[in-house]
């Protein structure tokens, strides 16, 4: 599976964080969860950590699952 790319973060001045790929919106976080993620994002790989917050780390791999025999009907 290819590393996530394409994703970005702003912090605005309330501390809400909004996530984009590729320019459309992702997820919003607020409060406690926007500060967890903050310091996840710092610690971390960046691209891929905003990819598992956002539930979008899978593209890539359906294509190939759906084709999979176990999945063709």
């Amino acid at each position: 599976m290819p590393k996530p790319q394409g994703f970005t973060y702003e912090v605005h001045s309330d501390r809400t964080v909004r996530i984009t790929h590729r320019g459309r919106a992702a997820g919003t976080l607020r409060g406690a969860r926007a500060e967890k993620f903050l310091t996840a994002v710092e610690s971390g790989d960046a691209q891929l950590v905003m990819a598992r917050w956002t539930g979008s780390y899978k593209f890539g791999n359906e294509r190939t699952a759906r084709d999979h025999p176990r999945n063709r009907r």
